[in-house]
């Protein structure tokens, strides 16, 4: 695994490749090839933190030299977690009480000195008799929720498989059903080799008429479908798509054997995040929303509220890695569903962006089980009813295509012209759409009406558009705005057009052509055409053209996209 390329590897992806790999110099070796790359910052903080965690052990600590006085109270506790001798730790208590003081930094050393010696046992024991519930604390308050059944943490709760609510439209499960089952299937085959179990993913279908649905599911990678079905949920209704989930979860059925899913997946759509938000809250766990990285892995935190006691570590096992992007996608952050010592957490809940993963092949020779669940629906849930609704057109969904063509605000010299020479080379290959900047949807550009439909809103890509990943990005004329990096950062190879040699998005671009895109696009057009493509040219007629284009001025676009491939 030392020879580990980070650079064919997602961001998401590369995390479950790091989790074998425990060899400083190895990682270090990665981390080196991730700098002379693509030097992203989200893979470089995973690589780091991967070492960290193998060298934080190697770090000793020698009492005679440590000095509370020159630490921070977290740096401190830290230090003192690789302590285990009392009369040192006094020693250090009394160093502590000479120099700064610290109330805190005090507590911390004495509850060391508690843990090492034994002594906060009967403490400990103490505080669990007198742990009293918030009824019980607080007579005089309402308590709206304690007769709600489903409102309970569990302890010692069994917990196994992954479940995956597969949203469906029009008779059809949409695209992020089918990515979420072929990611939970590729999660769960590599959890069952690690853990040596058979845990499952688990298929959730409901609405009206969708068990025909069920053996696709299977086909996709499910190995349970438990499907609900009532003509009065052909349309998606808050109270009791939730009721009849939270009853799937906790029911006691013959097919399984355990209290609640280890872990829950959603789609991030208008339904699913609604659903997703409900269920867990239902369920009395968490949720990571807006999810495009999954992964499973084991984590050691120091966290005094998961821990039980400052300057302890603990290792969670099993534990689901949900990455999303924060900061309109500037950065990335990963979030953890952990137990506190007496309080459970499960399922572990996640939603995921649309397009985030690879829809798999459908396997139709795979066995799976199907199962019917059995609730009443509560007339009470269904109070709201939709009387009268207009079906919408379908949209476009550009999620599902190898290439994309996109547009910013620099066609603004001839709105038209430029629209125009982004469908033709968007036409040149097998599977290409056109997308736009959010510039284009709210600028007061006069459009032909030929190309005014590839200039709609339902066309935008960026935080408040569609998200995609193509194999191929073409970005011409968009400065490369923070929010519209976070609908398109994941494509495997971005190529840009733009006349501003300092544009944001040059950062995060594979190929910078700097030069006019009317001059550029038709010149790429044509080489797509005939196999041939002289930059040089193509780029404001050679004068201007950035270096990475001059280096690649005799190669075609496909050498171009191979060579990022490899």
């Amino acid at each position: 695994m030392a020879d580990l390329d980070p650079s064919e590897y997602t961001i998401s992806e590369l995390g479950p490749e790091l989790k074998d790999i425990e060899d400083v110099d190895a990682l270090q070796t990665i981390l080196e090839a991730e700098k002379d790359g693509k030097d992203r910052q989200g893979a470089k903080t995973l690589i780091e933190s991967r070492i960290e965690k193998f060298t934080e052990d190697e770090d000793e600590v020698d009492v005679d030299e440590l000095d509370p006085s020159e630490l921070s109270t977290a740096e401190l506790g830290n230090a003192l977690q690789d302590i285990d001798d009392a009369e040192e730790l006094e020693v250090l208590l009394e160093a502590e009480k000479k120099g700064n003081d610290r109330d805190s930094a005090k507590r911390l050393i004495e509850s060391r000195i508690d843990s090492v010696s034994g002594s906060g046992e009967e403490e400990e024991v103490k505080e669990e008799e007198e742990r009293l519930s918030p009824e019980e604390k607080h007579p005089d308050l309402d308590h709206p929720t304690a007769d709600k059944r489903h409102i309970r943490a569990l302890d010692d709760g069994a917990y196994r498989d992954m479940w995956v609510y597969c949203e469906t439209q029009a008779g059809g499960l949409i695209d992020v059903s089918k990515e979420m089952v072929g990611k939970s299937r590729q999660l769960m085959d590599a959890y069952n080799e690690e853990y040596d179990t058979d845990e499952r993913v688990v298929a959730v279908l409901i609405g009206d008429d969708v068990s025909e649905l069920s053996e696709e599911l299977i086909g996709y990678g499910a190995d349970v479908v438990v499907q609900y079905e009532d003509e009065r949920l052909s349309r998606f209704r808050h109270k009791p798509y939730t009721e009849i989930f939270v009853d799937m979860a906790r029911a006691d059925a013959d097919w399984r054997e355990y209290d609640e899913p280890r872990y829950t997946i959603f789609p991030a759509t208008n339904n699913g995040r609604d659903l997703s938000a409900q269920v867990q809250a239902e369920l009395d766990s968490g949720l990571a929303s807006d999810c495009s990285g999954l992964y499973i892995e084991e984590s050691v935190i120091s966290n005094p509220v998961k821990t039980g006691r400052p300057g302890e570590k603990k290792t969670f096992e099993r534990v689901l890695h949900m990455k999303r992007p924060d900061f309109s996608g500037f950065e990335y952050s990963t979030i953890l569903c952990l137990d506190n010592p007496n309080r459970e957490f499960h399922p572990q809940g996640a939603s995921v962006i649309p397009g985030s993963f690879d829809i798999p092949e459908v396997n139709s020779e795979r066995d799976g089980q199907i199962i019917t669940h059995e609730v009443d629906l509560d007339s009470d849930w269904m109070r709201v009813d939709v009387i009268e609704h207009d079906r919408l057109d379908s949209g476009v969904d550009l999620t599902d295509h190898d290439v994309i063509v996109a547009l910013g605000r620099g066609i603004g010299d001839d709105p038209t012209l430029g629209m125009e020479l982004g469908v033709e080379l968007a036409n040149t290959f097998e599977d290409a759409a056109v997308g736009v900047s959010r510039g284009i949807v709210t600028g007061s550009y006069d459009f032909a009406g030929h190309v005014e439909d590839y200039t709609s809103e339902e066309r935008q890509i960026g935080e408040t558009g569609q998200v995609v990943a193509p194999e191929l990005y073409i970005a011409i004329g968009i400065s490369g705005a923070v929010q519209h990096k976070v609908g398109m950062d994941e494509s495997e190879t971005i190529v840009t057009i733009n006349t501003d040699p300092d544009a944001r998005i040059r950062d995060f671009s594979d190929y910078f052509i700097e030069g006019d895109l009317f001059e550029v696009v038709p010149q790429l057009t044509g080489a797509l055409k005939s196999g041939e493509l002289d930059l040089k040219a193509a780029a404001d007629g050679g004068s201007s053209a950035d270096a990475d284009a001059n280096e690649r001025a005799d190669q075609t676009p496909d050498e171009m996209k191979g060579e990022s491939d490899d």
